[in-house]
Parts: structure tokens; sequence; C-alpha cells
């Protein structure tokens, strides 16, 4: 690729968003265009104001072939097609004399179902919407968007509506009929959207939707010459719960409520028996774990009290997708796409149940107690990463926080490029290491002049009960200095509802506005109303630490409880971690070490958004200065200027409030 061509593209697309050219930038530019170009991995590491979607989309563009972008959040999704792409497309056109485009593509579950729309109130779904009248008021909203012209019929377009509503108007991907038999495919939003990606230069996705074709070796998403990962380092666990199994008495009713209605019979008896009896056996089981107080979720094998239940469920669903398989005698559309949704419901149990039976040391089994849920995770995706994603096409992986320690070796084992070994036990060689370049583009901000982390030492080691009281003390004397301005970060629900207790008290007579997340809320409506109100406090746990971006006055100082590494009881991460510290490594700096450093680095990078922002960073957890770990975790942030002076810090933020006043 002519990076001449690259560098003249990349100005032009910088003047049509008003901004200026980023040292940073232009290298991570060219290096994703040498990529393309000569077909190799880029892990790439691009701080915060790098303005890194502009270094992978001209390149990508410049290109001139397909490629598809997935993103972590819907955040940054929405940025690329509805900001980023529009405002660069009419200036890039100019430069490389033809048309552009680009599209998202998203599962169909995203989507109204035009054809379960037609029959809604005869489903299972529907007809609870007649018995609760919000819900039908929210229905009629719904469908009297379908009917105007135009519409996309995508989700995010949509009027707000309750998530059962929305669930009885879509479908998911296997129990879709397929546009070819469907009486509305001609019609179908899911279709359009996939026929506009076909085409497109650039088409977006999110990491579920492409891990779920990795995995299954099934093509979704339209043909491409590369795959760009953006928020790479969430890739792996998007990939993990996109193909983790869950099974349920509830989801088993639902598929046999819809059995009963489409094929009613001795096999639809016999598959409702089958569920109920699941049922009964997890509800009995459910209160002999809850007597023995395991906190332990995680089962080494399916138990002897539920065995028989799953494989009686799965015999059953086995008999009606036979059944279904060899009838094709229907001819009705609306008949025909009912069999669809049921055998896909029926075939998802199927699947489900058998992969539960032969559980082994590949999988993680767990309960969720809470939730009267099984679950099945793999142990590990990193082979099948490289199997299946890295083995047929370019990556060009990036994120504000890769390296863990000044290493790229965490994430590049997770995404399977890198091994200890030189292969694993199928003799299966990792990825060319000729063929892969890391590179740390920096970061424009200075923040070692624009920010200060604070690391006091004399706050006790935070327990198991959430954050101490010489913790909240200090959190509290912060947003006094700090006059509001404050984004507090939580790893625990218990530590949110402690400092909220605990600073309603002590800044009651402040003008302090205390916004505090509960569960449910809806993380951008609560960033919204902290970014409005500049001397506003907002307290949250874990969807809070990644996303933020909130420039200015309203945050100028950002507080971590506590390092945030693993639940002890997350029953994936603890399988992991087990697993290598039975072969002699250490699980701990294997797994959880690198899991709590990148996800400190992007509640850290939450503080500097621009090049004016100024603030502090406070982690009132001294394990960070204490322990020998610490440093790893420190050279895994920002360099801010570091200090463990409070006076100082204390005095630094008055002086930033009085400047805002």
């Amino acid at each position: 690729m002519n990076l001449d061509r690259v560098r003249e593209a990349l100005d032009a697309a910088v003047s049509a968003i008003n901004g200026s050219p980023r040292p940073g930038q232009l290298k991570m530019a060219e290096a994703v265009a040498n990529a393309l170009s000569d077909r190799h991995h880029l892990l790439v590491q691009a701080g915060t104001g790098t303005g890194k979607s502009l270094a992978y989309l001209v390149p990508a563009l410049v290109h001139g072939k397909r490629i598809l972008v997935a993103t972590a959040t819907l955040a940054l999704q929405r940025q690329l097609v509805e900001r980023d792409l529009p405002r660069v497309k009419l200036a890039l056109e100019k430069v490389l004399n033809r048309e552009i485009s680009f599209a998202v593509y998203k599962g169909v579950g995203n989507y109204l179902c035009l054809q379960k729309m037609s029959v809604a109130e005869e489903q299972p779904d529907g007809e609870i919407l007649l018995e609760i009248s919000s819900l039908e008021k929210d229905a009629k909203r719904l469908r009297d968007w379908a009917a105007k012209p135009g519409i996309s019929g995508d989700r995010d377009d949509a009027p707000d509506v309750d998530r059962r509503v929305w669930l009885a108007n879509s479908t998911s991907g296997r129990e879709c009929l397929g546009a070819d038999d469907c009486a509305f495919g001609s019609e179908c939003f899911a279709v359009k959207a996939k026929a506009k990606a076909q085409d497109a230069d650039i088409v977006v996705t999110n990491h579920t939707l492409l891990a779920i074709e990795i995995v299954d070796s099934h093509p979704i998403l339209p043909e491409r010459d590369a795959v760009i990962l953006d928020e790479a380092h969430e890739f792996m666990d998007r990939t993990t719960q996109a193909v983790t199994e869950e099974l349920t008495a509830g989801r088993v009713s639902r598929a046999a409520t819809m059995l009963r209605r489409h094929m009613p019979g001795k096999l639809a008896e016999n598959f409702n028996k089958a569920g109920e009896s699941f049922g009964e056996a997890l509800s009995d089981f459910l209160r002999e774990f809850a007597v023995s107080g395991d906190e332990e979720r995680r089962l080494t094998e399916l138990p002897d009290a539920l065995f028989a239940p799953v494989r009686k469920l799965k015999e059953s669903a086995e008999a009606v997708v036979s059944a279904f398989n060899s009838d094709e005698a229907i001819i009705d559309p609306d008949a025909m796409a009912e069999r669809a949704r049921v055998k896909g419901a029926i075939n998802e149990i199927k699947t489900t149940s058998s992969k539960l039976l032969k559980s082994g040391d590949g999988s993680v089994l767990w309960i969720e107690p809470n939730f009267a849920t099984l679950y099945l995770a793999p142990l590990e995706v990193s082979k099948v990463l490289r199997d299946n994603l890295f083995s047929k096409s370019p990556v060009i992986a990036t994120s504000a926080t890769l390296t863990v320690g000044n290493s790229f070796n965490a994430i590049s084992k997770n995404l399977g490029i890198y091994e200890d070994s030189e292969g694993d036990e199928s003799g299966q060689s990792v990825v060319d290491p000729s063929n892969v370049q890391t590179m740390d583009v920096g970061s424009p901000f200075d923040f070692a002049n624009q920010g200060v982390l604070y690391l006091p030492r004399n706050i006790p080691e935070p327990g198991r009960d959430g954050p101490s009281k010489e913790a909240l003390v200090e959190l509290g004397e912060l947003i006094d200095a700090a006059g509001g301005r404050t984004l507090a970060l939580f790893s625990s629900w218990r530590g949110v509802e402690m400092a909220d207790e605990h600073l309603r008290r002590v800044l009651a007579e402040l003008p302090i506005q205390v916004i505090t997340q509960r569960k449910g809320d809806s993380a951008g409506a609560l960033v919204e109303r902290f970014a409005e109100d500049p001397t506003s406090i907002l307290l949250g746990t874990l969807s809070l630490w990644q996303g933020v971006d909130v420039p200015g006055p309203s945050c100028t100082l950002v507080a971590i409880d506590r390092i945030p590494f693993p639940r002890p009881d997350d029953p994936v991460i603890s399988a992991r971690a087990k697993e290598i510290d039975e072969a002699g490594g250490s699980g701990f700096m294997e797994v959880s070490l690198p899991r709590a450093a990148l996800l400190l680095a992007q509640g850290t990078g939450r503080l500097i958004r621009s090049i004016d922002d100024r603030g502090v960073v406070a982690i009132l957890d001294s394990r960070i200065v204490t322990r020998r770990y610490g440093s790893i975790l420190l050279n895994s942030m920002p360099p801010l200027w570091r200090t463990s002076d409070g006076q100082i810090v204390r005095d630094s933020l008055r002086r930033l409030n009085k400047q805002f006043q």
C-alpha cells in the first residue's frame, strides 16, 4: 500500500473532523497499512487521545478491500457508524476518487421480526403482553414504529420498550425461518441489513457475533479481507461469554409451551414431563446446595441428582427434533415460521443438554443459585481463536490497554498467538512470530504534568466486607477538596452501597449531588447526569470502569476502592488459574494479575480525556505499593506523577476546584 496515499488520506480525514495531526496516530496508521498490505497480524496499543479509530479506518479504506471492524461496546460501535465514518466519507472519496460505503451488522435478534409481529398475540411471549397493560402500550408503540416507511427495524433506533416486548417481536438466529422460506423475507429488516453489509467497504459488528462465527466455524458475517478488533483486551472474555451454554427450567418450560401449541401429542407431552422433572430436580438440588453453605459455585461434574433428568431431557428433545426433520409437509408460511422457532428452541435445549452430560476437563461447569441456572463454558478459547481467526486472515488488534507491565505476552496468550511452549498437545503450532508485529504508539497527553496518581500507604488492606472505614474517610476528604467532580469506581456492589451511605452523611452540608449506580441502571444515562452537573459525584461498579468519556471540569478526581482482582468464586477464571497452578505455573501471575492490570489501567484512563484535563487518580488500596506485584500494575497504567502525600493531593484538588468555580 502506498504510504504517501495513506498520509494524504489521514490528513484529509483529520481535517474533516477539525482535528490536528498526532504522531502516534500517523505511526499507527502506517503500521495498519503495512499489516493489510503484507497480510501480517498487528497488536497496537494506542493510548487515550491517539485517535485510533481514524488510524485504522483510513488505511482500511485506502486498502480498498472489505474490512470487518468488531467492537466490544455499543458506544464505540455507534461512534464509528454515526460519527467517525460519516464525517470522513466525503473527504476520503475526494482523495481516493471513488465511492466509500460502510454498514453495521448485528445479530438477527437486534431487528424486529415482521413475521413474528404478524402473529404476536398467538405466541407465548405475546400472551404476556396482553396480561400487563403497560406492556401492551409499549407493544403498540413498537407496532406503530414498525409501520413507518424507511425505518431500520434496529433495536437501537426503535422506541424504548420493555425487554419482554422486544423479545415478543423479535427472534433468534437459531429460531429464524430464513428469508427464502419466510413470507416476509423480502421485507425483513435483518436481511436488508446483511445485504447492505455484504457490499460495504467497512462492516462494523460486535465481538459477540464474530466470536460465535469463530467458535461455530459457520459463516454469519460477510466475507472480508482482514479483521480489526477494537477494544481487543475484551475479546477473549466476550468469546467465552458468547459460547457459554446455559440451561434453566424456565427456558425448557417456554419451549414446551411452544411445542404443545405447534405439535400437540405424545412427543410434546413427554418433553413437557422431562422438563418438569428437570425443574423439580434442579429445585431440590439448589435447596441442598443452599443448606451446605458452599460458596464455590463450580461443579467438577454434573451432579448425580441432575444427570438422569438432563439425560431424559436430551433424549426427549432428540425425539422431537427427529420428528421435525422427518415431517416436511407444511407449506403454510406462518406455520413454517412457527415450526422453525419451535425446532430452534428445542434444538438449543438438546445441544446444551448433550454438552452438560459430556462436560469434562476442557470445560467449566457451574451453577448460579440466584437464577437457578446451570452454565457450561470452555476452559480456554485461545486455540479456537488461533485456528479459526488468526489462521484465516490478517488481524489488527488494538486498545488503549493491551500491555501488562509493558509486555504484550498476556494478551498474546489470550488471543492464541503466543504460548510458553512451541506447540500444544495436538501438535498445533503457534502463530509464526515473524507474522506478528506489536507496537505501542503512546498518547499525545502529557500524563506526568496533567495528572497525579495518589497512592496512600496508611490505609488498611481491603477485606471481603468492602472498603475499610479509613478508605471511606479518605474518599470523603478527597471529594470535599475536589468540590465534587468525582468518578468513584468500586469492584463490588457492596462497596458502592457502603460509599453511598458514608458520603451522603459526610457531604450532606455541601452542594454536592451524589449519583449512585443501582443494579439494572443504564450506565449511559448515569454518565450523562454526571457530566451535566460539574459538582456531582458518580459512584459505580464494573460497568463504569471502561468507556466513560467525561472530559473537562466534571471529572477531576477518579477514585478506585481496590485493585480489581477477579472474584475468587468466579468459576471460569478460578478454573483457568487452577489449571495453571497444577501445571507448575502461577495462576495468580498468569490469569488474575493481568486481568486486574488491564482493568485498573482502564479505570485510571477515565481521568485524562483531553489535552486540557487535569486531576487526580486515587487508588485506596495500599497493596499497590506494599506488595511485590504492585510494580507490574503501576507499569501497566498511564505514567501519572506519583505521590503518597495526601496533603499535596488535597491542595491540588482545591486549586483545581477554585479554577472551575
